[in-house]
């Protein structure tokens, strides 16, 4: 099962900032972390499970929420390395 993605305002300014390549690889990564929000080498944020950050490759790092109820994924923000 996969989580429906969602952007943020912010993550969707910074998804935009990166070159068209990097929104590429982005896509794919963010694809395959919203198959497995609570895998794919992430973290959880300030001991909330649901809060997570993970790299995107050597692309950027995502800070996003899971809303299990509603299997929505959200990204929060997005940095370019």
């Amino acid at each position: 099962m996969s989580y429906r993605i969602a952007y943020s305002d912010p993550a969707k300014a910074g998804r935009a900032a990166l070159s068209e390549a990097a929104r590429k690889a982005l896509d794919a990564g963010v694809a395959a972390v919203a198959r497995d929000p609570y895998g794919c080498s992430s973290h959880a944020v300030g001991g909330d499970r649901n809060r997570r950050d993970a790299a995107i490759g050597s692309i950027a790092i995502i800070r996003y929420e899971v809303s299990p109820s509603v299997v929505t994924f959200t990204v929060l923000r997005v940095v370019g390395l």
